[in-house]
């Protein structure tokens, strides 16, 4: 376990129970008392958690975890995902993609996709419409992709642009393909955010597509966020890992999403 895994795991524990001695934290990761000493220092330094005398209380910030301690989770399952996701994608293309790990995955997969090269020396092969400042700035560098952002207030948790401003330039465009990072998808329920201002924004992507791509690593599948993206009927397409059971898929597909488990 690396130290960003350690703290992920830290952070989830804290916000599970409410709160954790540096003892019962020590023997379930497996680690000195001094480290996790330093890790809870750390935590507490940037507010994610409350120092106590002997260990940590949760802090309402640890029940909606930063991006960048998100990305342990799952991040080989989300590599293969956005790998397959960005598989799809082909020259002369205007591809939407929002905000959170999974969809960073998508666009670094796309970013170093060699093939993908304009026939007209001097134009861009793609262009991505995306609200997430991080994924923008990735890919600004990249000669072969157009990049439009979105207007919006930047949300830290998950780098995502939202509210009225980030509409403005959405429901001005056509993409032929939205690939859609999710808190959670259910066959029943569909696509959906913790956030309510990321959802809007999500929904309004996939209403300007002509194909929608839903991406969610194992963990996501069968669950609800608080608000609704996407019903499932709206689905074109889940792309996912392996951890998801053959009774789940069947569920998809009666719903008439088609399903990639990679």
């Amino acid at each position: 376990m690396n130290r960003y895994e350690r703290l992920n795991a830290i952070l989830e524990l804290v916000a599970e129970r409410g709160r954790i001695d540096v003892e019962t934290l020590a023997g379930e990761l497996a680690v000195s008392t001094a480290t996790i000493r330093r890790d809870l220092d750390h935590l507490a330094q940037q507010q994610f958690l409350t120092r106590t005398r002997g260990g940590a209380v949760a802090h309402s910030v640890a029940y909606d975890l930063p991006l960048r301690y998100k990305t342990a989770r799952q991040a080989t399952e989300k590599q293969r995902i956005g790998q397959a996701a960005a598989d799809l994608v082909a020259v002369g293309m205007v591809i939407g993609i929002n905000g959170g790990t999974t969809a960073t995955e998508v666009a670094r997969a796309i970013a170093t996709r060699t093939d993908l090269r304009s026939p007209n020396e001097g134009r861009r092969a793609i262009t991505i419409v995306t609200n997430a400042v991080n994924i923008a700035n990735e890919l600004t560098v990249r000669p072969h992709v157009k990049i439009v952002v979105t207007g919006g207030v930047a949300r830290p948790q998950s780098y995502e642009l939202a509210g009225p401003l980030a509409t403005h330039i959405l429901e001005g465009v056509s993409l032929d393909l939205a690939i859609l990072g999710a808190d959670a998808v259910d066959p029943l329920y569909g696509a959906s955010a913790h956030h309510e201002g990321e959802a809007d924004i999500n929904k309004l992507m996939a209403s300007r597509a002509r194909r929608v791509v839903v991406v969610a690593d194992s963990s996501k599948v069968g669950g609800q966020a608080f608000a609704r993206i996407r019903r499932p009927e709206e689905i074109d397409m889940l792309i996912t890992d392996v951890g998801v059971g053959d009774d789940a898929v069947a569920k998809f597909e009666e719903a008439g999403v088609q399903v990639m488990r990679v």
